[in-house]
């Protein structure tokens, strides 16, 4: 008897462009008509919207204020402060790159492609001089630096991070600057304003509320009714109040608590309001998180002798926070959409620089659109990167999968 070798059967092609288009979308013929009709709609707004974009609409109020749209009304001889802070970011953020590989790798093409898109901005007048332009190639080349340092073998991803939360508060020191200081005089956070303000108040609000959320999710759960209680009754009274109102109370009642002499202005009146605010949704994600580790962990953990904190921190909290990473993230998108009710209270955000653009100028009375539109842009690439930071990060992870 010869042996036979057993047949190998290869998986089947997959369809060409006519065959997957006869099947799913022109199979029948109400799904022809379906598919003719949908297409015809979609060239009919398609072609309206690039037509307004490209031959209607006036982009004036956009192109003639970069430096309005990026830093408010910070004055123009210390700009360089903002251009040194950009620069320690851009240092972090090619360290980033090369630390943290792939999680990293679309954030930074988005950087620099804002970076380089300032570089090349079609600005009328003085608004982007040709220094600014130059400094700005160079902050660009800053990220390629940023990832040789990361090749360093000391260079560790807790450094990294340390590294930025350190930076955090060099930023605001060297906008604000120093009392009597000839290098760094002070600037009036009153000065400050547009795409700055946003991300100052939006990452330090998510810098902020995250522990706060935690210790907070922690409280509730704890076994002291005092500390429950408390952590309970905060949680449900912020949660049941719009954010206008809690910028609001923060803006009036925070100064009622301090020395008659003591004065906090109105941005970190803002920023306490949007860290309490997010701290309370914040640790119903948390919470979600802890409710879902199995309590068989804490048992497993209490038999092989560890201590009440040491299951929290090394057991049951890195277990939960990694199953409520979309919910925290979807938070911090809404955080940094929030900021723009900060205008209720004066702060100049982004989007309050546009309306006072618009009507400051009446040459751009009617396009209120173009600005409006530009400024949706911008809030929407930032929202889709931490939204792609997080689905990445979930795959690193391995959320979702057991």
């Amino acid at each position: 008897m010869t042996a036979t070798t057993p047949e190998i059967i290869a998986p089947p092609q997959p369809p060409g462009p006519i065959a997957w288009l006869r099947k799913n979308l022109f199979s029948t013929w109400y799904n022809s008509l379906l598919t003719i009709v949908l297409l015809f709609l979609i060239y009919w707004a398609g072609s309206a919207i690039l037509r307004w974009v490209f031959v209607s609409a006036d982009w004036t109020p956009v192109v003639r204020h970069p430096i309005l749209y990026g830093v408010g009304q910070y004055p123009r001889e210390q700009i360089w402060r903002v251009g040194l802070c950009l620069s320690i970011a851009s240092l972090l953020v090619g360290v980033s790159w090369r630390v943290w590989g792939g999680v990293m790798r679309v954030m930074v093409i988005f950087y620099a492609a804002a970076l380089f898109l300032l570089v090349i901005w079609p600005a009328e007048g003085a608004a982007l001089t040709s220094e600014i332009r130059l400094a700005l190639g160079v902050i660009i080349a800053l990220i390629g630096v940023g990832y040789l340092v990361g090749g360093v073998k000391f260079v560790r991803p807790a450094f990294v991070l340390v590294a930025w939360l350190v930076s955090l508060g060099v930023t605001l020191v060297l906008l604000r600057g120093f009392n009597g200081s000839a290098l760094l005089p002070v600037v009036p956070t009153q000065l400050w304003g547009g795409l700055m303000v946003t991300l100052l108040l939006s990452v330090g609000g998510i810098t902020l509320s995250f522990p706060i959320g935690v210790l907070l999710a922690l409280g509730r759960r704890s076994s002291l009714p005092v500390l429950s209680i408390f952590s309970t009754l905060f949680i449900e009274v912020v949660r049941g109040v719009p954010l206008i109102s809690i910028l609001f109370l923060a803006s009036l009642l925070v100064p009622l608590f301090l020395p008659a002499e003591m004065r906090i202005d109105r941005l970190l009146r803002a920023l306490i309001g949007m860290t309490v605010f997010s701290a309370a949704y914040m640790a119903e994600n948390v919470r979600g998180g802890l409710a879902a580790v199995p309590h068989g962990q804490e048992e497993a953990a209490k038999a092989v002798g560890l201590k009440g904190y040491h299951i929290t921190l090394l057991i049951v909290l890195p277990q939960a926070l990694r199953a409520v990473i979309p919910p925290m993230v979807g938070q911090f998108i809404s955080l940094f959409k929030d900021t723009t009710l900060a205008f209720g209270i004066a702060v100049l955000e982004l989007l309050a620089v546009g309306r006072s653009i618009l009507q400051g100028n009446p040459e751009y009375f009617g396009r209120q659109m173009e600005v409006l539109l530009f400024i949706a842009a911008v809030f929407w690439v930032l929202s889709y990167l931490m939204s792609y930071a997080s689905l990445r990060l979930e795959a690193a992870l391995g959320v979702g999968e057991r």
